[in-house]
């Protein structure tokens, strides 16, 4: 039986250490402060919004939202974030996505200054993270890598499959991973059996958004499962992209959905935005 990696309490200890680094800057004057920005009405957006804005409230750091129409220019979402950069008071910037289709979000993520970015979605902070300099890490691989941290488990020589291939997820983790000493396959909707490459594989991570997607016998015994992924099942239960149930008695060490890797991502946004106020 796999041990569970618990993100939920790790995320809490994280939480923890942030508030004292948080009113360690209050007392020298400086007041952390995140910026969101949400462009129309999407339930999820709205959901993960109110997450990140309790977070904020439990360490301490000032949280403004800026709600946006969805009927809102390209331009106007860009004259906002700039505002927000040229903006001594606002530490950290995040843009809340889904945007509505007619908005390129490539652009309105090029336009957030660097410092700024707590999301790691910038050009410079990808371009550093792949040369190995320190950078704001995109919040999801940033969490992933804290876990293997908090559990011992080393990457170096580990033979590591991503499912996904996404730029908030798979991508900047190969990255993380390769920092690490993995090597590192990325399978996505493209690859022929993936199955194939996860029965070789020391640590799978998955985060393709397909409920149950990962079987055991996908897996070798003793695997490493990392699931990302968030599902909801016709009866209303939240399952992950593992087959949790079946794949738990084959691994080693398994997150569950939810309290696995959805808490540590929060808990490393957090974390960007202190970073982004000691800068």
């Amino acid at each position: 039986m796999a041990t569970i990696i618990d993100g939920k309490s790790l995320a809490k200890k994280i939480r923890e250490d942030l508030k004292i680094c948080c009113n360690k800057l209050k007392e020298s004057g400086i007041k952390p402060t995140l910026a969101v920005i949400m462009v129309g009405d999407d339930p999820s957006s709205k959901i993960y919004v109110r997450n990140k804005n309790k977070a904020c409230e439990e360490i301490g750091i000032e949280y403004r939202e800026y709600l946006l129409s969805k009927e809102i220019t390209q331009e106007e979402l860009v004259n906002l974030i700039e505002k927000l950069n040229n903006d001594k008071k606002i530490n950290g910037i995040l843009l809340q996505s889904p945007l509505p289709k007619h908005l390129d979000i490539n652009e309105a993520f090029q336009a957030i200054s660097s410092k700024k970015d707590v999301d790691g979605f910038t050009p410079e902070n990808i371009g550093k993270l792949c040369i190995g300099e320190d950078t704001f890490v995109s919040c999801t691989p940033a969490g992933i890598m804290k876990m293997f941290e908090e559990y011992n488990i080393d990457l170096t020589g580990k033979n590591v499959v991503i499912i996904g291939r996404s730029n908030i997820v798979g991508k900047p983790l190969i990255q993380c991973l390769l920092n690490k000493n993995a090597t590192v396959t990325i399978c996505h909707s493209k690859t022929q059996d993936v199955g194939e490459f996860t029965k070789r594989a020391d640590i799978v991570i998955i985060a393709i958004g397909k409920a149950k997607f990962l079987t055991a016998e996908m897996i070798k015994d003793g695997a490493v499962i990392i699931d990302v992924g968030i599902n909801r099942l016709t009866d209303g239960k939240i399952v992950g992209d593992v087959d949790f149930e079946n794949v738990q008695n084959k691994a080693s060490y398994i997150t569950p959905v939810p309290g696995g890797v959805g808490p540590m991502t929060i808990a490393m946004l957090m974390y960007n935005v202190i970073k982004a106020t000691k800068y």
